[in-house]
């Protein structure tokens, strides 16, 4: 079995705030450029109503920080002197950045003292909500813990299957064959697979090999081109991992599927299939056939459980007749006739 690729942490700064992903936010630097490599490590964002108010604690380094209108309309009931001293308070906390939402204009105090402590200062026109929920998703995206596998990913009957396996053993041929029977590629040769909050992990295809697939004999193929734009996807949940390897004569294989296994990816524990290839075997339908048998079981179906509780059931009555056979009397035997 090859070894596990180690997991990679991403590394988020408050300069990314300016990717072309973000421009629907509308957000633009105000000051405290020279503070644009400062990291971020929350995908959560913070409204620092509290700090405001002068109770700091619970001020998050290295997180993003959003003042809107509920903040300012506070801090206008307050004197010049005090909003200076919890602008003071609130900029030398270490947050990565602070964004001003819904058109209010930074005040200068603000202003300047995001310049001189180097806290990037962004505005923007948007609404708190908006911003709030287009960012945290940026930042969950960008910020998910991620590892990349060589396998193949094919959402199979909306499963998505993931196909590891030594090279050459045949993956991207089962996963064309998948394909052909109408099923969807993710990613093929490296999968980038990513863990959300919630523990979901996520494949998708590495950079410029997307929707295309290595084929030995044929070389690179556009599977979009050949199928048809249905037959891919950008994304999808990983919920099963089947695992191909060559068949050797004389290893005992799993027979009845009683042994569930599973595979980590990380952290997670994904459900695992071993299934061996040889000659003459359709491992496409095979693979179909895990993936389905694999959704009946979610809805609480066991092939393998069922069957064995049957063979236990007519082991334990045919042993309750046995017993019963033998403590029954026994007749006494007719004398013969003379």
């Amino acid at each position: 079995m090859l070894p596990t690729p180690p997991e990679t942490k991403p590394h988020v700064r408050a300069a990314d705030l300016e990717s072309p992903a973000l421009a629907p936010l509308g957000l633009k630097l105000v000051s405290g450029r020279a503070g644009l490599d400062r990291p971020i490590e929350w995908p959560r964002v913070q409204k620092p109503g509290l700090a405001i108010a002068g109770f700091l604690p619970y001020v998050r380094a290295r997180r993003v920080q959003i003042l809107g209108e509920s903040e300012f309309d506070y801090l206008r009931t307050l004197s010049a002197k005090v909003v200076r001293e919890r602008f003071d308070a609130f900029t030398a906390l270490g947050m990565s950045c602070v964004i001003v939402t819904k058109g209010i204009r930074p005040p200068a105090v603000l202003r300047r003292l995001c310049q001189e402590r180097d806290v990037p200062l962004f505005a923007t026109p948007r609404l708190t909500s908006t911003v709030i929920e287009g960012l945290t998703a940026f930042l969950e995206e960008s910020l998910a813990p991620r590892v990349t596998l060589h396998g193949v990913l094919v959402e199979v009957g909306g499963l998505g299957t993931l196909l590891l396996g030594d090279s050459g053993v045949g993956k991207s041929e089962c996963a064309l064959a998948l394909v052909q029977r109408g099923h969807r590629l993710v990613a093929d040769d490296l999968v980038v697979v990513k863990r959300f909050h919630n523990d979901a992990l996520v494949g998708s295809s590495a950079g410029v090999i997307r929707h295309h697939m290595e084929l030995r004999g044929l070389g690179i193929v556009n599977v979009p081109l050949l199928f048809g734009v249905a037959a891919v996807l950008e994304r999808h949940t990983v919920e099963l991992v089947i695992r191909l390897s060559h068949w050797v004569e004389g290893v005992e294989y799993d027979r009845l599927g009683l042994d569930e296994e599973t595979e980590t990816i990380l952290g997670v524990a994904v459900p695992l299939v071993r299934m061996p290839v040889a000659t003459g075997r359709d491992v496409a339908l095979l693979v179909e056939i895990a993936a389905r048998n694999h959704l009946l079981k979610r809805r609480g179906y066991n092939a393998a459980r069922e069957m064995a509780a049957r063979v236990h059931e007519e082991i334990a009555r045919r042993s309750a007749a046995d017993r019963d056979r033998r403590r029954a009397p026994r007749r006494p035997r007719r004398a013969r006739d003379a």
